[in-house]
């Protein structure tokens, strides 16, 4: 594997850590204080900016919008946006978008595409994920209540979900229902629908209290009720009954996406540690970094946030060269590993800064209450933990 940062990737680093840092930065504060909805007119005008960049959409083919960036050379650009909360948001590569634009890019038919993925592309308009389920285990995703019958010409969708992230807002929702549950293959009785939120039948019941905020529009988590919403029979992405294989598809590359914003998240917090403890004062002249325990927050912080940022690459560089099927133990790995590793850095970097570390006037407090759910969502870290240790030790079971 080549380390070196491609010339693409050179070119554009300094670039976007520069506008992250102008044009994204100054609005957290606002944003943490006033939330999402409140401060679009400022978001918007930093949108607008980003698409000066180049760099909007970057993921997505040149014919829309985009950069058509390669995983590994994203996988660098998502560590830059990674810096800020809203980096993502503003050069339109949050989630879960992101994902419904690669869902929609490879699987939805040229309707669905005129539809619904280029004003996605252009960031006229927001999309959700509903999947996961109050009723049901997330970490089991082929055992669901949510069902949808083909009647007529339409697909009628009864089920309740949760946590379907930025539904509040969202022009539509990619549905995970069951379809055929008498499949004798588990994995292959559900299937994904596009399910417009202007659709009778279709309630968004209001968005969950985490950490204490219900946040607004992209920032926030939704809980939704079908109710018998009746969409026409075209709106199914993907075959019918490849619901889980969609899923997982989208979760590949997803995960990379996720993990490399972890990264930024960590580079932010690990400089906000270092500048304080370098000029805050115990007593006169003597400085919170002269403490060997500090200095060990601040060596141990930098090799976990060097060495996940390792793995990372290499998984995404894998992918792009043999597909995400083929790395699904290297992704599994940096799930988990890199969720603990944005645990670890935060909470030091909060106990460097004492009182200061749980105040809005950093994003450090925010960061904790919502990136805790990373060891939760998109697999739990005990399911991708278990899941290398059986290929490991299968490999091991298999030798004479």
């Amino acid at each position: 594997m080549d380390f070196s940062e491609s010339e693409r990737v050179s070119s554009f680093r300094g670039l976007v850590r520069e506008f992250v840092k102008r044009e994204v930065m100054p609005l957290e504060r606002p944003f943490f204080r006033k939330g999402f909805a409140a401060i679009q007119p400022e978001l918007q005008a930093a949108r607008a900016k980003a698409r000066e960049t180049g760099l909007f959409a970057a993921h997505m083919p040149e014919a829309y919008g985009g950069a058509h960036l390669p995983l590994t050379d994203f996988a660098h650009l998502s560590e830059e946006l990674g810096r800020s909360p809203l980096g993502h948001y503003v050069f339109n590569v949050q989630a879960p978008d992101i994902g419904n634009m690669e869902l929609m890019l490879e699987f939805g038919t040229e309707e669905q595409k005129e539809r619904w993925l280029k004003p996605l592309a252009r960031g006229e308009i927001r999309s959700c994920f509903s999947m996961t389920e109050p009723e049901f285990a997330g970490s089991n995703p082929v055992w669901m209540g949510t069902t949808a019958k083909l009647e007529g010409d339409s697909w009628v969708i009864r089920g309740h979900k949760w946590f379907a992230s930025s539904a509040d807002g969202a022009a539509f929702a990619v549905c995970m229902a069951v379809t055929d549950p008498d499949a004798a293959e588990p994995h292959r009785r559900a299937s994904m629908i596009v399910v417009p939120t202007s659709t009778p039948g279709f309630e968004l019941v209001g968005n969950i209290s985490v950490a204490g905020h219900r946040g607004t529009g992209w920032a926030s988590h939704g809980e939704i009720m079908y109710q018998g919403a009746r969409v026409p029979k075209e709106n199914l992405l993907g075959a019918r009954g490849a619901g889980f294989s969609l899923a997982q598809h989208r979760l590949g590359p997803g995960r990379i996406h996720h993990c490399m914003r972890w990264i930024g998240i960590c580079e932010r917090a690990f400089d906000i540690m270092c500048r304080h403890v370098s000029t805050r004062e115990l007593a006169p002249g003597d400085l919170l970094a002269s403490r060997q325990l500090v200095q060990g927050w601040v060596a141990e912080s930098r090799a976990d946030i060097n060495a996940a940022r390792l793995m990372v690459l290499q998984a995404a560089w894998k992918i792009d060269r043999e597909g995400a099927p083929a790395a699904r133990e290297e992704i599994s790995l940096i799930k988990f590993t890199v969720a603990r590793t944005l645990q670890r850095v935060v909470d030091r970097a909060i106990q460097s800064l004492g009182a200061l570390g749980m105040t809005d006037d950093t994003p450090l407090a925010w960061w904790w209450g919502h990136e805790r759910a990373g060891r939760i969502f998109d697999g739990a870290d005990e399911v991708h933990m278990t899941h290398v240790a059986k290929r490991i030790l299968r490999r091991y079971a298999q030798q004479p």
